[in-house]
């Protein structure tokens, strides 16, 4: 793999987790605004395979997959679906950023997944990079378990569930035939299996899907579906198929990075020298694998080079 698309990989890895670390904000303002959890979850991903759809027709986009591949799609759609679906419950038992903390185990569950069912040779500086991102990810979101929850232990079990079925998703995308996939396709198809999931979810047990009004709500909505759903999921798996599932998920230290700045933008919340350790912590475990990518690359580059001549 050369020198750009690790860079490439790289790239798309920090996008993908900084705009998911949107998510817990406008999921917890739709919530407060009267939504079910089936409700918030059927539009965002509803209106994200919209705009994935509207998006792709306009830049003629093949969306053809074989049927062969179309039991993967609904396999790796359940689990990226009751990924959201355990982090909803999470956040409605548990503080968000205990949420968040227990979530970004799943750098660990990849890696660990990577190593025991595909024998992938991890080296040591990407163990230690996703143990300072995961301590990083726990000052970061240190606080109060019950703050504002009912039942931690549905909460700690929610997202403790939602570790593994993103690690199963991260892995499958490279592991399975969706890696054979266009990365657009994959993720309309995706994001519109978890839309028609959550819909009949919503019939069953809330007796319907209600019409939202309101502009706020409505770009509540669109903050959910678009930068934390379609731009999130589509710029993970171009990362994957780039960098592979172990690297791409450090990158997902940048997650609660972004949920911090939001709480202390949106809701004042205190920035405190926890805060700032985790801030640190994450920030040099990312910047240690990128710069680790960029000097591996870069020997590889004139070990070839030497090669030649």
């Amino acid at each position: 793999m050369g020198c750009t698309d690790n860079f490439k990989g790289i790239v798309y890895a920090i996008l993908s987790s900084s705009t998911f670390g949107f998510a817990p904000f406008f999921t917890l303002m739709l919530i407060g605004g009267g939504l079910s959890s089936f409700e918030v979850l059927f539009y965002r991903w509803g209106v994200a395979s919209l705009a994935l759809g509207c998006f792709g027709l306009a830049v003629r986009q093949n969306f053809r997959i074989g049927w062969r591949d179309l039991g993967t799609v609904c396999l790796l759609g359940t689990a990226r679906a009751m990924t959201s679906l355990s982090l909803v419950i999470a956040y409605q038992n548990i503080a968000t950023g205990v949420a968040s903390s227990i979530h970004f185990l799943y750098p660990l569950a990849v890696a660990c997944g990577m190593a025991l069912f595909f024998r992938e040779r991890i080296s040591w500086q990407v163990v230690v990079a996703i143990l300072v991102s995961l301590l990083g990810a726990v000052l970061l979101s240190a606080g109060d378990l019950n703050a504002g929850g009912r039942h931690a232990l549905v909460g700690i079990g929610a997202a403790c569930l939602s570790v593994v079925c993103y690690s199963t998703y991260i892995i499958g995308v490279r592991k399975t035939r969706a890696a054979r996939i266009d990365s657009a396709a994959l993720t309309f198809y995706v994001t519109a299996f978890g839309a028609l999931l959550f819909g009949c979810c919503g019939l069953l047990f809330d007796g319907g899907i209600r019409l939202v009004t309101g502009w706020k709500m409505w770009l509540c909505v669109l903050g959910i579906a678009l930068p934390a759903t379609a731009i999130s999921n589509i710029t993970l798996v171009q990362a994957i198929k780039y960098i592979g599932p172990t690297t791409t998920s450090l990158f997902g230290a940048m997650e609660p990075l972004t949920a911090m700045v939001i709480g202390i933008l949106a809701f004042g919340e205190p920035f405190t020298w926890m805060t700032a350790a985790g801030m640190v912590l994450v920030i040099a475990a990312v910047s240690w694998v990128v710069l680790n990518n960029a000097s591996g690359s870069g020997v590889r580059r004139r070990a070839g080079a030497a090669g030649d001549r």
